[in-house]
């Protein structure tokens, strides 16, 4: 009997580990990034890994812009309400807009760009470095 129960203890206790914390998004630090003709300010963005963010993306500029980072958002956790916001991995964003994100972002270097004909390569690229 004493077996059996240590059994069973032993096996609940990678199903509870498993159990995700949902994050405290209250707790998400601003980070305000500035897309512009053919910008991003900061062109790299240095967030900290396992904490909580609020990416606040500004279009300032007349046209459309987008902030495409596919594998930077696929590793982050993205909060349930925000996730409508990306479409395989890029924020879209008309003229003078803005959205918020608000995620946990995981270790790693990742590349960003504006996926608009020629922004690319007229300088609207940069890195999202998380450490």
């Amino acid at each position: 009997m004493r077996r059996a129960i240590v059994l069973l203890a032993v096996g609940l206790v990678p199903a509870a580990s498993a159990v995700a914390q949902e994050p405290d998004w209250s707790r998400a630090e601003p980070v305000t990034v500035i897309l512009s003709s053919f910008d991003f300010a900061p062109s790299e963005i240095r967030l900290r890994a396992g904490r909580p963010v609020t990416l606040h993306l500004v279009n300032q500029g007349d046209g459309g812009h987008n902030f495409s980072a596919p594998e930077f958002f696929q590793a982050a956790t993205i909060r349930p309400e925000d996730r409508g916001y990306l479409f395989r991995g890029t924020v879209e964003l008309a003229g003078h807009r803005d959205k918020a994100i608000t995620l946990v972002p995981r270790r790693g270097v990742y590349k960003l760009r504006c996926t608009h004909t020629m922004h690319g390569m007229l300088g609207m690229k940069g890195w999202v470095v998380v450490d």
